[in-house]
């Protein structure tokens, strides 16, 4: 473990990423995220990552500070400079945690990643949390980069690659709802994503493809009956009067 108390050393040292510049914020998630994993190749095989530990939950504060994304100012197309790298790195730091025990054979143990889902469910919500809000500011920094084009700029590997991305959230969005929303044990946890999809539901609105759109009204018109939760129940009723009054 000495490797991962050095680098967690070194990480708390550095000086702290300011309030509005998201390439530092970038920087430090990117240095966050080695450090957890240096701490995960440490464990021994009877041993799993424990998020509870102070080091581990400062690093994954760090790669998932969504009050530091909060604070940032408005989004703008040059955000697109570094906003993929967080995303990519948050993305990594999740998978390494979900899929944590579960690659052993050619294909992920679909089993193991659903008790480590159970396991680490405070950390799951708070990750989505930070994933959806996240994907909200990206995505508005690609609305706005693809229609500052020229049109002799819009090539087709621009429009596949921002076809792609829309329904990449539409998926990320539908499966928080399904992971969380309709699994989570505790009320606190499923308010904390359906409350991130009520904040986001505008961008979602010009976002998600319209077959996408499309299908997942369908989906939402099944899901009231199926939500628990008050607060969540309310908050997805937002997104599909939002999507639908949005067309």
């Amino acid at each position: 473990m000495l490797i991962f108390r050095v680098l967690v050393l070194c990480l708390a040292l550095a000086s702290p990423a300011l309030a509005q510049d998201g390439a530092k914020l970038t920087a430090t998630a990117q240095e966050a995220n080695k450090a957890f994993h240096a701490y995960i190749d440490c464990l021994k095989k009877d041993q799993r990552p424990d998020p509870n530990k102070p080091e581990v939950t400062a690093l994954l504060a760090r790669i998932f500070d969504v009050d530091a994304l909060n604070a940032l100012p408005p989004a703008k197309p040059d955000d697109l400079a570094w906003m993929p790298d967080w995303m990519q790195t948050a993305n990594d730091a999740n998978k390494a945690l979900l899929f944590y025990g579960a690659m052993s054979g050619p294909q992920p143990d679909m089993e193991k990643i659903g008790l480590n889902m159970v396991a680490y469910e405070d950390q799951y919500a708070r990750i989505m949390n930070f994933l959806i809000r996240a994907q909200a500011r990206e995505a508005l920094a690609m609305n706005m980069f693809m229609v500052g084009l020229a049109p002799d700029k819009r090539t087709k590997i621009r429009e596949d690659g921002y076809t792609n991305a829309r329904h990449g959230a539409s998926e990320m969005v539908i499966g928080a709802i399904g992971a969380v929303i309709l699994n989570a044990k505790k009320p606190e946890n499923i308010r904390l994503v359906s409350g991130a999809i009520r904040d986001t539901r505008e961008v979602w609105v010009g976002f998600f493809l319209p077959q996408d759109r499309e299908r997942y009204l369908k989906m939402l018109d099944d899901l009231p009956k199926r939500v628990t939760d008050d607060k969540a129940r309310e908050d997805l009723t937002a997104l599909q009067t939002a999507l639908r009054d949005g067309k």
